[in-house]
């Protein structure tokens, strides 16, 4: 009896919670009190860079030493699959939240352990390279391979009125070059 009790007080509380969202300006008069009125700050809402992965860009394979290219010689083999972003803004500053996901898969010569992937994001607009950083990213690997999440929340670029050109693009990818520092523009 109780527990019948809970969940109709329970769906009750939640449905007079609703109805007192959708009706907050009932009884509400702006034109009488204009004078104590709150200031109503518009929200503008900014163009947010598409990710992008090239193809070169996506798969990354390690080797044992000496077998480069040799099927029977790979070590694991990572991806990109999807990919997904948030900004925020000020009047100087775009921040993007960048998250991906991803596969490692373990190749013949490859053993369980952990793995440090080479992940590269970069955000370009045309040819000028705004944000450049090379992560270096582990991922445990078990038996066989895993799916692993990436993040990176704090790359940010100028922000322009409007937001980012539309030209403008975050590209997440693997490097096996050298580690780089942020660099903006």
């Amino acid at each position: 009896m109780v527990g019948k009790f809970s969940r109709g007080f329970l769906t009750l509380s939640l449905v007079a919670a609703l109805s007192g969202c959708n009706s907050a300006s009932q009884g509400l008069d702006v034109t009488s009190n204009a004078a104590n009125a709150q200031p109503v700050q518009a929200v503008v809402q900014a163009y947010c860079p598409q990710v992008v992965m090239r193809d070169q860009d996506a798969v990354y394979r390690s080797y044992a030493r000496g077998g480069q290219d040799n099927p029977d010689k790979l070590l694991f083999q990572a991806s990109f699959n999807e990919s997904t972003r948030q900004c925020t803004a000020n009047e100087t500053t775009m921040t993007i939240n960048l998250i991906a996901q991803g596969r490692v898969v373990q190749g013949p010569a490859g053993t369980p352990g952990s793995v440090t992937l080479p992940v590269l994001v970069e955000v370009v607009d045309g040819d000028n390279v705004l944000y450049s950083q090379k992560v270096a990213f582990p991922v445990d690997v078990p038996v066989g391979g895993a799916q692993f999440i990436f993040s990176k929340a704090d790359v940010q670029i100028p922000n322009a009125a409007g937001g980012a050109s539309r030209f403008t693009r975050v590209r997440l990818g693997f490097d096996s070059g050298p580690a780089k520092k942020p660099r903006r523009s």
